[in-house]
């Protein structure tokens, strides 16, 4: 029997309701992950001790603020190196994370000013996976990530 790959992802993605607003992020293509991966669901933000809802947040440099002025950087790290293990303990080499987010956001966030304007970047989590060599993918790259899987 052929074992499928892991693949970790965050859980916003897979319909569940940890976004800072309470809602999630599902996307249509769940059901074709689940028949190529074994899928690791994180929220790092959760995984962090954050709660759902929460104030929205973004990096602002290496600081990560929400918009009444709160530093909550050192949850968000607390989250990435949680995630990174779970991501280590599940032997996932590759990751689908929800983009622009202060956490989860892989080439483009947001830029800290609160405006909804995006800069070039990572989040926290993604920085921390990218370093260990783990491959990242948004939901805007689901394509990509199927058709690599395929090689």
């Amino acid at each position: 029997m052929n074992k499928k790959p892991k693949l970790l992802i965050s859980e916003c993605l897979c319909g569940v309701s940890c976004r800072y607003d309470g809602k999630d992020n599902y996307i249509a293509k769940l059901p074709l992950l689940k028949e190529m991966f074994d899928l690791v669901p994180v929220c790092p933000e959760v995984l962090g001790g954050l709660s759902t809802p929460r104030d929205p947040a973004e990096r602002q440099g290496e600081r990560i603020c929400t918009a009444n002025g709160t530093d909550v950087t050192k949850e968000f790290l607390i989250g990435a190196q949680n995630t990174l293990d779970i991501a280590f303990q599940n032997e996932c080499n590759r990751a689908l994370m929800k983009a622009k987010s202060p956490s989860c956001g892989y080439k483009r966030i947001y830029d800290g000013t609160f405006s909804k304007t995006l800069r070039d970047g990572h989040g926290c989590t993604v920085e921390a996976l990218l370093k260990n060599n783990i491959e990242v993918y948004t939901e805007d790259d689901i394509d990509l990530l199927i058709e690599q899987k395929k090689r």
